[in-house]
């Protein structure tokens, strides 16, 4: 006895559609498909109960009740979309205030960013493959020339800051710089060699981030690419403060803005600033403590004293009295507060550090090795000789990590000195959520305007980033790896098209939980 459908009608109204056999003058159902409430999902019920018949047929000639055949046309998916993945960076975008922009095409620039980042040209075909219907390349192109005109980025850091005041600490910000380098053979008035943090000899540029103590971006800017770091943080703090009016916070950032005229203005802009001290400076910072304790230290072990706020400057530290200065702006003009701390961990990372330079340089004196001038060694005439003093002064000093700011102990204890200074890791976290999630690098622009156009669009889509890492706890790359495989399809059977929503994963259900709360 072959199975066959049948539909009945039930006592709601609807039509039950179900698989049966004859067995005398009875049907037995044999499985249940389910109710039907419109035309569309009958002929959807018709569909999956012809596939579990005859698997593998395209078309079959099943009488059910004289149906007509168009009622089981094959059933073909016309498209497919990711709703969900779409929906939740756009409600993101929406959260942190980005939609009062108003421009469709900047919208597009950012998601194709966050999901798939790639150039311009190429972002409608990631659009297209999310089931979002594109605006013409040109058009997007058009876009990142809008946002330049128009300023977006001065909206979207208005957007930030009122964000990270509701629902961040505004009171410490912290600074970093990094590069971005350029598939370019040549210079330009932007685009230059300099220093590079990943080691390349491209053209490059230098570019500032300031965020908040979770790592939410509040201000980015673009420098030439031999821009000093040390001359990028007063214009980035000037601009940020004249922006939102700004003043009574704690700019943090570590020893690459250590300069006297960069510690000096901040502190005259009525500024509190806690940075990164060099190691060569701690045997005067600490020349009361070698004196009266040896070069001993406990883990852990804190030491709040005072530095010379100018190199030359002779310290206010008397040495003849045991215990540190405590420091006050009336009673030491001419210092800054220090904060040394000694890690037996640290300790044992710098000894490492240290046996490798040693090595090198040893091995250069020998002559086993051709190479510039290492560490520890010097030449005298044609002879390389290694320098015992030096060695034994930096091994003297592993361990130690100084701190140095104006904000009294009264204010802020050392231990929350030192915490605040770690939180830098968080700029440092955006930094590469930048580099790498959102691939800011390298920039394939040739223009300044389009450069700074290229940086508002990714300091935008590193805002949704973070806004979601914090609701979620997840980083974009895994947000996008959970969601973006539940696609939508539009399926056609015969004239008419239903849609079949994506199973919600319970992965994929907890991102949603966390968003919408």
């Amino acid at each position: 006895m072959s199975p066959f459908l049948r539909k009945v009608k039930t006592a709601s109204g609807a039509t039950a559609v179900q698989i049966a056999v004859r067995e005398g003058r009875r049907d037995k159902v044999v499985e249940h498909l389910g109710s039907a409430h419109n035309d569309a999902e009958l002929t959807v019920l018709l569909e999956a109960g012809r596939a579990k018949l005859h698997p593998g047929q395209l078309s079959l000639d099943l009488a059910v009740e004289a149906a007509p055949a168009k009622a089981f046309a094959t059933a073909v998916v016309t498209g497919t979309t990711s709703r969900v993945l779409a929906g939740v960076i756009a409600g993101a975008y929406d959260q942190l205030g980005f939609t009062a922009i108003g421009d469709e095409g900047f919208f597009q620039l950012v998601l194709a960013r966050l999901v798939e980042p790639t150039s311009v040209r190429d972002s409608p075909r990631v659009l297209s493959e999310l089931g979002i219907n594109p605006r013409h390349r040109n058009s997007l192109l058009a876009a990142l020339r809008r946002a330049h005109e128009r300023d977006y980025r001065a909206q979207v850091a208005a957007a930030c800051f009122a964000h990270a005041a509701r629902h961040g600490d505004l009171t410490l910000v912290l600074y970093d710089v990094t590069t971005l380098y350029f598939e370019a053979e040549h210079e330009d008035e932007l685009r230059k060699v300099g220093y590079s943090k990943e080691r390349r000899v491209d053209p490059q540029v230098v570019v500032g981030l300031l965020v908040d103590r979770g790592g939410f971006p509040l201000e980015i800017t673009c420098w030439e690419g031999n821009k000093a770091e040390t001359a990028t943080i007063l214009p980035t703090i000037r601009a940020f403060q004249k922006r939102h009016g700004a003043a009574d916070m704690v700019v943090v950032a570590d020893a690459g803005m250590l300069s006297a005229g960069n510690l000096r203005e901040l502190d005259a802009a009525n500024l509190r600033f806690i940075v990164g001290s060099r190691v060569t400076k701690a045997p005067n910072d600490l020349a009361s403590h070698f004196r009266w304790h040896g070069d001993a230290f406990d883990d852990g072990q804190l030491i709040d004293t005072i530095t010379p706020r100018h190199a030359a400057a002779a310290s206010e530290n008397n040495t003849a009295v045991r215990d540190e200065p405590v420091w006050k702006p009336a009673t030491h003009p001419k210092s800054w507060r220090a904060v040394w701390q000694y890690s037996k961990k640290r300790a044992a990372r710098d000894r490492r550090t240290l046996t490798s330079q040693e090595n090198r340089a040893k091995a250069v004196v020998a002559g086993e090795r051709a190479a510039r001038t290492p560490r520890f060694v010097t030449i005298h005439g044609d002879a390389a000789i290694l320098d015992e003093t030096s060695l034994a002064r930096a091994r003297r000093l592993v361990g130690l990590k100084g701190y140095v700011t104006n904000i009294p102990a009264a204010i802020m204890p050392a231990d929350k000195v030192i915490a605040s200074y770690h939180d830098l890791w968080h700029v440092e976290q955006s930094f590469r959520m930048s580099k790498t999630d959102l691939r800011a690098r390298p920039m394939f622009h040739h223009h300044r305007d389009a450069i700074e156009a290229h940086l508002t669009v990714v300091v935008t889509a590193l805002a949704v980033a973070r806004h979601l890492q914090q609701q979620t706890g997840m980083s974009i790359k895994k947000i996008v790896r959970t969601l973006q495989p539940l696609r939508d399809a539009t399926i056609r059977i015969a004239s008419t098209e239903v849609t079949a929503e994506a199973a919600i994963t319970p992965a994929a259900q907890d991102i949603l939980n966390a968003v919408t709360h």
